[in-house]
């Protein structure tokens, strides 16, 4: 599936999503990790130059989402991987496509640096097809325009009472403490965490192997994904993970 609006996402991408949607480019949370830099994308969301405005995007969106309606109801689609999906300047065009997307019974997830928008609950679709996920490094200072991680930690507690499935993108690691931390705060009422590496940085393979020992043993409950970045630092194989730890292919809603 390469549409303008839906494709299917590849490399370390792939490992969050089958499909992925992604309207704009551009993300002013301005977090200095961001491989929007790398593209020169900028910390103003755009609209993809591909779409006329925002009524075409969502014209382009929902054709190709009935084009494709069974692959994805099995797989539902991805919100978004160029920008933040729940910004001011692009948060109007997501939440009318996910409406698009639970009027079709195609699962949502969505992944999030931003908590204000939780407390005007614009969510009113029903919430077994909708998880919502919030990126936790515990390095506000990393990403200064973003809402805090505490502020984003509450915001999954709310989501979590109101009856939907929550999961956590603990990626990049800054430092394993923190991660470790982020992950002790949201136990409870985070369904899944998703555990990645900053892209192209050599870490510690005994701190590596630490990390995962560590998240085995305190989050033994927990369903964690470790990404291949992070098992490959470790030297660790997938087949030798316990239960608990699910490959990509995991359904959220199945819990």
């Amino acid at each position: 599936m390469k549409g303008k609006a839906i494709y299917e996402p590849k490399g370390a991408a792939a490992e969050y999503a089958k499909y992925a949607c992604n309207f704009h480019i551009g993300c002013s949370n301005s977090c200095t990790y961001c491989f929007n830099k790398r593209w020169g994308w900028g910390n103003v969301p755009k609209l993809k130059s591909c779409f006329k405005d925002e009524n075409h995007a969502l014209e382009v969106f929902e054709k190709e989402l009935k084009a494709n309606l069974p692959e994805l109801q099995k797989h539902g689609v991805f919100f978004s991987f160029t920008t933040d999906p729940m910004l001011n300047r692009t948060i109007d065009l997501t939440y009318k496509a996910v409406n698009i997307c639970v009027e079709n019974c195609v699962p949502v997830k969505i992944l999030t640096k931003r908590a204000e928008w939780v407390y005007q609950l614009w969510v009113s679709p029903i919430p077994k097809l909708i998880s919502f996920g919030f990126t936790l490094t515990g390095h506000d200072d990393l990403e200064p325009n973003a809402s805090t991680n505490a502020e984003r930690i509450e915001a999954m507690r709310k989501l979590h009472e109101a009856g939907f499935k929550t999961w956590a993108s603990v990626e990049p690691v800054i430092d394993f403490v923190s991660s470790a931390e982020m992950m002790r705060q949201t136990h409870g009422f985070c369904d899944l965490y998703k555990v990645g590496l900053l892209k192209g940085k050599n870490y510690d393979k005994w701190e590596c192997e630490n990390f995962i020992s560590y998240c085995l043993i305190e989050f033994e409950n927990s369903k964690i994904y470790f990404k291949e970045s992070i098992l490959k630092q470790a030297g660790i194989s997938r087949l030798d993970l316990p239960g608990n730890c699910v490959d990509r292919n995991f359904n959220i809603r199945e819990l």
